[in-house]
């Protein structure tokens, strides 16, 4: 499984983000071409070589053009953007999700309306580029999941269009706090100046992409993205540590996220649980209850890596008529498993290997591959599935 480790100790922001991933190998002009589709104009991207304490660095910057006028966008604004592009439905769905995040965090603190967001610094076109870009990134380098060390949290003030703010910025620290994610400082004489060393579009693209562990991983490139400042003795920037880890290693913590529906067509759930799919659920069921005054209900239960939890409560919420997700962590102990292709007598099928203590305790032809074949054939699909797991097992063992 290819993984990205975020290594966050001088913070985190969308432009270090973006930064570290060019640093490792993903070209400005793919980028660019990536976000191309996005209804946003008047802006230039730069990616260049810098040093931050001695260490070299890729800084990317977004270069608003001087004639570009920085109006505030809404939250509905910013989604219009985004749905109406040709970028991938999963880079869509998972761009609504932090964006909707960043909306709730600036509607709590100001106690408004999520619909009356109006977004200040965060909701400029650099922003916009930053989330987007980093969601085309991760999908450049294939990775499968995202983990992240501790938040550094800062210190001092930061001047915003709200007024002067204690760091970490009530955003920021609200989005830290809604994921659970671990926050760390430095003893007095090791760490930065006081500054703002995680900014809300990082710490909402960090705790809505990232488990916060440092896993087992082989690295395969490390990427360094520098920050804006250049603090005196102390390296300003992220590192992205890209590699891979087996399966098994990812599968131990996986989240569950559960709701009671009384009141919905039954012919969205299939819908529904295509789209949980595509958004990398690993289960997703429903079970038959009864609720208040005995009516009838459906349980939905929707089983996946913790990374995706936003995406797909975001998911659940805009596509079902539930007010609420329940979710909960889950460990679960797995066999080690892999998927072949077999050259079998009726073509080429994948086959799932089923492993205890490195031996093959169970071979299970994939469905998909063995209808194709069936129908191709004419034959029963309990055939062809007999036929291809005989040879399984005769080549395998």
């Amino acid at each position: 499984m290819k993984i990205a480790y975020f290594d966050c100790f001088s913070g985190t922001s969308g432009d270090m983000i973006l930064g570290a991933f060019i640093d490792a190998g993903l070209e400005l002009k793919t980028l660019k071409k990536g976000l191309s589709s996005l209804d946003i104009g008047g802006y230039r991207l730069t990616a260049e070589k810098v040093k931050r304490a001695s260490i070299t660095a890729t800084k990317f910057t977004v270069n608003i053009e001087e004639h570009v006028q920085q109006h505030h966008r809404p939250l509905k604004d910013i989604l219009k953007i985004i749905e109406s592009s040709r970028l991938p439905n999963k880079i869509k769905e998972n761009s609504w999700a932090i964006f909707r995040r960043i909306g709730s965090a600036e509607a709590k603190i100001h106690g408004i309306n999520i619909n009356k967001v109006e977004f200040h610094e965060i909701g400029a076109v650099d922003t916009i580029i930053d989330i987007v870009g980093t969601l085309l990134a991760l999908e450049y380098f294939k990775i499968e999941q995202v983990y992240a060390s501790a938040l550094p949290a800062g210190s001092g003030t930061i001047s915003s269009a709200h007024g002067i703010l204690p760091v970490p910025a009530p955003a920021t620290l609200d989005l830290i706090t809604e994921a659970g994610a671990p926050i760390t400082s430095y003893p007095e004489k090791a760490g930065p100046p006081a500054a703002e060393l995680v900014t809300p579009t990082g710490a909402a693209l960090v705790t809505s992409l990232a488990k916060f562990s440092r896993p087992n991983m082989t690295t395969t490139k490390v990427g360094y993205g520098a920050g804006g400042k250049d603090f005196s003795g102390w390296p300003n920037i992220m590192r992205i540590w890209l590699g891979e880890t087996s399966s098994a290693e990812n599968d131990d913590y996986l989240v569950l996220l559960e709701t009671n529906i009384d009141d919905m067509n039954p012919q969205i759930y299939g819908y529904l649980m295509e789209k949980l799919f595509v958004a990398k659920a690993v289960d997703v069921w429903f079970t038959p209850i009864q609720m208040k005054k005995n009516r009838p209900a459906v349980m939905l239960s929707v089983l996946a890596p913790v990374y995706t939890e936003a995406t797909l409560t975001d998911i659940i919420l805009r596509e079902t008529t539930t007010l609420g997700v329940r979710s909960r962590l889950i460990n679960r102990h797995t066999a080690q498993r892999e998927t072949i292709e077999l050259e079998s007598y009726l073509g080429k099928i994948n086959v799932k290997i089923k492993r205890l203590s490195g031996n093959i305790s169970n071979i299970s032809p994939e469905y998909e591959d063995c209808r194709k074949l069936a129908l191709k054939y004419n034959l029963p699909l309990l055939e062809v599935m007999r036929i291809v797991e005989t040879e399984a097992i005769q080549k395998l063992k």
